[in-house]
């Protein structure tokens, strides 16, 4: 490692901050950040905010620029009514995955806490996100906030020209199937907003061709044989891209009765869609990563003088809140803490790299006695999300550290079942269960458009592909499936289907557009 630092006077004395030592600050955890330990981040930018605007970035998803929706108003209504009574704090700082690196930190925090929060969001979180593989596969951090500037403007033009009641239509249908408007499979090249940006006009001209074309074209019916039927089916399903998981995709561009503004509309919120695909894949690394870098570059700061005892203590106690793992018979608890099992994880990797038990050559051979505790930090942010990320460095040590065992909850039983606990039996079943539990796949549902009835009612044929037998929630479906047909402008359908068996577990019938 190199040293870069020395010892000097502290950064500050005081809780009161000003604009002058916030620069000083920084500077300060840029030496430890980029010095030492060679994080690569974007650009940085710090903005200060006061409460009220924290509360308004909350409600519209974390964006310093987004279109106007009345959800956004009803979040912030909320989180403010707890933030006044006192039932919910707000977070130290939010964070913008764009270049230069937005991170905004509010008016009301101390010194210390704003030093915590530049190492962890301007470094920490900045680093994860130019350099993780998911995100330069799947962001565009140059462009995003030009993006969304021209989002916020089409949609305002929108409203003028079409009604906001209008556009509120789209944008509501469109928020429901937001969670199925990814592609869930890297493209050949990175996302480019800005050449979507240029290439509006021409897709617009393409779209009307090739819509005009399917639509003219439609199937004859007749007996005709069996394969015959099987063929006309294959070449429908291939000539309209089925089966196709991204619903919000599709209905741009297949949906019959559909404006072209309104196409954008889903377009952009699919893309809104697509830009945080990546921040759900990663939210152990991600705050984990934030987490391990601003206690080194905290730690090594109290360790050159740049930070008085007192600030180190204060540090510390906010740390420990943000890293406080509650049992799982605690009151508190509500499932494991990212920041907690990223962080500790991270740690573990540090102490095998630094000072290896013979448990840790049997586990982690490659990485037990290195000495290059950064280069394995580095390399497990760029290459891995959670799933793998668990399933690849969670130890022995961090196990049992966090008491974690896995249970079996079939509800045909009575009772629980304790299958795996942190012993030598347990450990590889324990990190498997703990790695399953941030597979998205066993979250969101897969659901996929598999045919279109083009020469009948233009009826929209979807598949549910169940894990386990879980099925879909009925009412929340109905909700779903009547905005998906909204925007369809026909009937649609969905099947429940067994993935492994292929048996029909349950049927939506027919869902008809309305209008409200």
């Amino acid at each position: 490692m190199t040293q870069v630092l020395h010892q000097d006077r502290p950064l500050y004395t005081g809780a009161d901050w000003d604009y002058a030592l916030i620069k000083k600050a920084y500077d300060a955890i840029e030496a430890v950040a980029v010095g030492e330990m060679g994080l690569d981040p974007y650009p940085g930018q710090v903005e200060i905010i006061s409460s009220e605007q924290m509360l308004d970035a909350y409600a519209s998803m974390g964006m310093p620029v987004f279109y106007r929706h009345w959800s956004f108003g009803k979040h912030f209504a909320r989180d403010e009514m707890y933030y006044r009574k006192g039932m919910t704090g707000l977070a130290y700082e939010i964070v913008i995955n764009s270049n230069p690196c937005l991170c905004y930190i509010m008016e009301e925090n101390t010194m210390t806490l704003q030093t915590l929060v530049m190492a962890h969001a301007a470094f920490g979180h900045s680093h994860f996100f130019k350099n993780n593989q998911l995100f330069r596969s799947w962001t565009d951090a140059e462009s995003i906030l030009d993006y969304l500037e021209f989002a916020k403007g089409y949609v305002a033009r929108c409203e003028e020209r079409y009604g906001q009641r209008e556009v509120e239509r789209v944008l509501d249908a469109a928020h429901a199937l937001m969670t199925h408007g990814v592609h869930r499979y890297p493209r050949r090249q990175p996302l480019n907003l800005q050449e979507e940006m240029d290439r509006r006009r021409a897709r617009v001209r393409h779209e009307e061709q090739t819509f005009n074309d399917l639509w003219r074209t439609l199937p004859q019916k007749g007996d005709g044989d069996g394969e015959a039927i099987a063929a006309g089916v294959r070449d429908r399903r291939q000539a309209l891209g089925l089966p196709e998981e991204n619903l919000l995709y599709f209905l741009e561009k297949r949906a019959p009765k559909l404006e072209h503004w309104q196409r954008e509309i889903l377009r952009i919120v699919r893309m809104v869609s697509q830009y945080f695909y990546p921040q759900k894949q990663t939210k152990v690394m991600n705050e984990g990563c934030a987490t391990a870098v601003h206690y080194h570059i905290m730690t090594r700061l109290h360790e050159t003088g740049r930070l008085t005892d007192g600030a180190f203590m204060e540090f510390l106690h906010h740390h420990t809140n943000v890293v406080f793992q509650p049992g799982f018979d605690d009151p508190r608890y509500s499932g494991i803490n990212p920041y907690a099992l990223g962080f500790h994880i991270l740690q573990d990797l540090k102490r095998m790299a630094l000072e290896p038990t013979e448990e840790d050559r049997r586990w982690f051979p490659d990485i037990a006695g290195s000495g290059d505790f950064l280069a394995v930090w580095k390399h497990a942010w760029a290459e891995y999300r959670d799933e793998s990320f668990i399933l690849q460095f969670l130890g022995p040590k961090v196990m049992r550290d966090l008491r974690l065992f896995a249970l079996r909850d079939d509800a045909r039983e009575p009772h629980l079942t304790v299958e795996a606990i942190h012993d030598d039996a347990g450990y590889r079943e324990v990190r498997r269960a703990l790695s399953a539990q941030y597979d998205l796949a066993r979250h969101e549902p897969d659901i996929q458009v598999v045919d279109v009835d083009l020469a009948g009612d233009r009826r929209l044929i979807l598949e549910h592909r169940t894990q386990d037998g879980r099925l879909l929630s009925e009412p929340d479906a109905h909700r779903v499936l009547a905005h998906l047909a909204r925007l369809w402008g026909y009937p649609v359908r969905l099947y429940e289907v067994d993935a492994r068996s292929e048996a029909v577990l349950n049927e939506y019938g027919d869902v008809e557009p309305r209008e409200d």
